[in-house]
Parts: structure tokens; sequence; C-alpha cells
């Protein structure tokens, strides 16, 4: 299912303030929350605004190295939801499809940095039927989420 970024957001919850970014999935009306570390939501929401700030990043400086060595990223795909023993949420697993000079690969990535590096590259997102239907949630629960950016000042 092909899917895009639509927010960085910032949920308040029992334990605090957490970044949440928000997949849209083409053709559905809810969405694929993904909770994520305040360092990579401004990661993710730097690569969406595409500002050069100077000196490279982790994820600028990965893609650099990546081109450098002649690789490209195909895909990002968001594959499966990691159940926790207590039944609440679970982790989320991606891939990093990758074209290389020695053929196509593919790399497993935290799906945190894996969207890091397609807000930066425009490479395709998607996410597997079973990943919407198990991360699946009602678009307006986020809708009036705080953006990160008004969350943690200037990017």
């Amino acid at each position: 299912m092909q899917a895009s970024i639509d927010a960085v957001r910032v949920a308040g919850t029992p334990q605090g303030p957490v970044p949440v970014v928000v997949l849209t999935v083409d053709g559905e009306d809810d969405v694929v929350p993904i909770f994520i570390g305040f360092n990579e939501a401004t990661s993710i929401a730097r690569g969406l605004e595409a500002e050069d700030i100077g000196r490279p990043l982790t994820h600028d400086l990965l893609l650099d190295v990546m081109e450098e060595l002649g690789s490209r990223i195909d895909r990002v795909v968001v594959n499966e939801i990691e159940a926790r023993e207590d039944g609440q949420g679970g982790t989320y697993i991606a891939d990093l499809h990758l074209k290389t000079p020695r053929g196509e690969t593919v790399i497993d990535a935290r799906p945190s940095d894996s969207l890091a590096l397609a807000a930066r590259t425009n490479a395709p997102i998607e996410v597997t039927e079973g990943v919407f239907a198990d991360g699946r949630d009602d678009s307006e629960k986020f809708a009036d989420l705080e953006d990160i950016r008004n969350v943690s000042g200037e990017l």
C-alpha cells in the first residue's frame, strides 16, 4: 500500500509528550501513526522541509555516503509490527530497499530512520496490508496535535 508522510506531530501521553509521524495511505481515511523519538522526529521534519543547514546531520551523512558509493534508495517498506508482551502497541519494523552497483539489496532499518531518509530523497513509502490493519487509527485523533516544529522551536 502506497503511503506518505502527512505530518510529524507531538502527542500528549501519560508519560509526557511523544513525537508521532503520521502516515497517510492512498485511498484510506485512517492513518498509520508511528511513535518515535524527538531526534528522529526533528530529522524527518528537516528532511520534509529540504532545508540545507550547512554541515550534514546523521541522515544527511548517510545519504552522502550511499551516493558516493553509487547507491540510491529505491523505496521504504514498513512491513511489520512486533507485538509487545503486554499487548499495548508494538514495535514497527521497516526495510530500506537500495539500488547499488552490485544490484538490489534490502537493509533492516528503524522506520524513523527510513522515513528520515525517504523525506530527503522523495523515495516511495509503502506499508504492508498487515501493518495498515494492525496500526491504523482515526486521522481525526492526530489532526489537532501540535506540529513538531512548533514544539521543538526552529529546526
